[in-house]
């Protein structure tokens, strides 16, 4: 990402400056990037080819003000990390929402692995369940976040290698994630990852099966998620989740023109009639 870009992308999650290279600036950059970009799979409900090149991922979220998933997410980020003197690489992960132990799901979900300071730390801005805040990759480390939530990494030894040697877990209100979470407030896994290189190819050959295989969430239901400040927004389908500060609420989207002014005023993404019309799910 060249000076023009950084600047483009500082100015699309509202950061009027380049935060320093430090856990803060990390914090900082992810927590805006998160507020301001939502999480969304309507272009592979649309027909659309998901480009995961650096210069597509911009013109789609940065220039035309979408949103994506996290191979989209991701690409974003990691450009934009890397402008701000953060190296970083990709990580390929299992999501485990919703599944039990004895479930072994695809890689489809991509992280950051990067350099703070000659420390290992993992970061993403890319997963649609629920807002993740940067850690160091050791194993017990722990971060709380504004929606009441608490995070922790787990090494894992001597299992299922398939499982990965990291464990992602979350405690903490469901209200403040996509639903998937189980009702108690316990720690429960949200994705599994180990340290081996990526290729390029890979994240290719993952994207193509998120955004093409049939029956899968991803091919099947419209989703939408953003990070709001001390909370989390999400939609799937006609069902509209809001919790903030104060507020918590669930309801359903009445009609097209509802569904439209939804992802315009919760989301962000102003999409065409001819695009409502293909994709309203009524």
């Amino acid at each position: 990402m060249d000076s023009p870009g950084l600047t483009a992308y500082l100015a699309r999650i509202g950061l009027a400056g380049s935060p320093a290279p430090t856990r803060a600036g990390l914090e900082q950059v992810l927590i805006a990037h998160r507020q301001a970009i939502a999480f969304e799979n309507l272009d592979v409900l649309l027909g659309r080819t998901i480009r995961i090149d650096s210069q597509s991922v911009f013109a789609k979220l940065v220039t035309a003000k979408r949103g994506g998933y996290c191979f989209e997410q991701n690409r974003l980020f990691s450009d934009a990390l890397a402008a701000l003197g953060l190296p970083n690489r990709p990580l390929l992960a299992r999501v485990r929402l919703g599944l039990g132990p004895d479930q072994t799901p695809p890689r489809t979900h991509v992280l950051l692995l990067l350099d703070l300071n000659g420390e290992p730390w993992i970061a993403d801005a890319g997963f649609g369940g629920a807002f993740v805040p940067p850690l160091p990759l050791r194993d017990g480390a722990m971060a709380n976040s504004a929606d009441g939530a608490a995070h922790r990494l787990v090494q894992r030894t001597g299992g299922d290698p398939l499982d990965g040697e990291w464990l992602l877990e979350r405690a903490g209100p469901r209200q403040a994630t996509d639903g998937r979470a189980l009702p108690e407030e316990g720690w429960q896994p949200q994705y599994s990852f180990d340290l081996a290189p990526v290729a390029a190819e890979d994240l290719e050959q993952a994207n193509h099966w998120t955004s093409t295989r049939p029956g899968t969430r991803f091919t099947t239901l419209r989703i939408a998620s953003l990070v709001l400040p001390g909370g989390f927004a999400a939609l799937t389908d006609r069902t509209l989740t809001v919790h903030a500060p104060g507020r918590s609420e669930s309801r359903e989207i009445a009609d097209p023109e509802d569904y439209g002014s939804t992802l315009r005023d919760q989301f962000g993404l102003e999409l065409t009639a001819a695009e409502l019309s293909r994709l309203a799910p009524f």
